[in-house]
């Protein structure tokens, strides 16, 4: 597996293993098999329980054609639809533990799955998807063109993690948070906040810890009430969860 490091805005880099091969196949597969099953089922109801096909005898052909592209619609949208809805994961994806992200750090948005989804076309159904097979196994960030032309990439999310990994803080329930701006900030913002802090805190950086306070207060609009820039910081994080975690 490849190990893909992400620049963050905040200049950190932040270090994923790309999905592999083999992976991407066992999403692939199982979301084929997803797709599989959706016709059989539409089979099954329209054509044999309801019999829509007496029904389409005297349909002409363009009439015929809107039935059909009603009727299996969903599977020509279907990764669009799951990766916009679940943040990068069709069914097949969440089940292999794979994860489409931005190689800059950002959260991938709807354009960035279009462009994915447009690209299937080359990658996968030309010459029986080998285009997609070969540009994962021969790109440095395990990329199939669609990732390429869209600036993502696919990690795994197998790693083993604690809570120092993510954006979750220990807070009790008589937690009382003092900054209510903070849910201006998003769980990507957090995620880069938290890397940074510990990061600079590893290294003993107070300049950019100050910088870091700074760039919060700038972009919320909240002032820092302790005075103190680490306490300041570890306030953020628990107020960002408490508000998120009951709202």
């Amino acid at each position: 597996m490849s190990e893909l490091s992400i620049n963050t805005t905040q200049n950190v880099k932040i270090n994923f293993v790309a999905a592999s091969v083999g992976e991407r196949l066992g999403a692939y597969f199982i979301d084929a098999g997803i797709k599989i099953s959706y016709i059989f089922f539409i089979i099954w109801v329209f054509f044999y329980w309801m019999d829509i096909d007496k029904l389409m005898t005297n349909l002409d052909s363009w009439s015929r054609g809107a039935i059909f592209l009603v009727l299996f619609f969903p599977l020509i949208i279907y990764s669009l639809t799951l990766e916009s809805i679940f943040e990068g994961q069709s069914f097949g994806k969440k089940l292999v533990k794979i994860k489409v992200v931005k190689i800059d750090g950002y959260q991938a948005s709807f354009g960035d799955y279009l462009i994915r989804w447009f690209f299937r076309i080359i990658d996968f159904s030309l010459f029986n998807g080998i285009i997609g097979l070969i540009a994962v196994a021969s790109s440095k960030k395990s990329q199939r063109l669609g990732d390429m032309a869209a600036g993502t990439a696919v990690i795994t999310l197998k790693n083993k993690i604690n809570i120092s990994h993510t954006i979750l803080e220990d807070i009790g329930e008589a937690y009382v948070p003092t900054y209510p701006l903070v849910i201006k900030l998003s769980d990507n913002d957090m995620r880069i906040i938290k890397e940074t802090y510990q990061s600079a805190l590893a290294k003993n950086d107070h300049e950019i810890i100050y910088k870091l306070v700074a760039k919060i207060e700038g972009v919320t609009g909240i002032k820092n009430q302790s005075g103190n820039n680490n306490d300041f910081i570890r306030v953020i994080l628990k107020d960002y969860n408490f508000y998120t975690q009951h709202m």
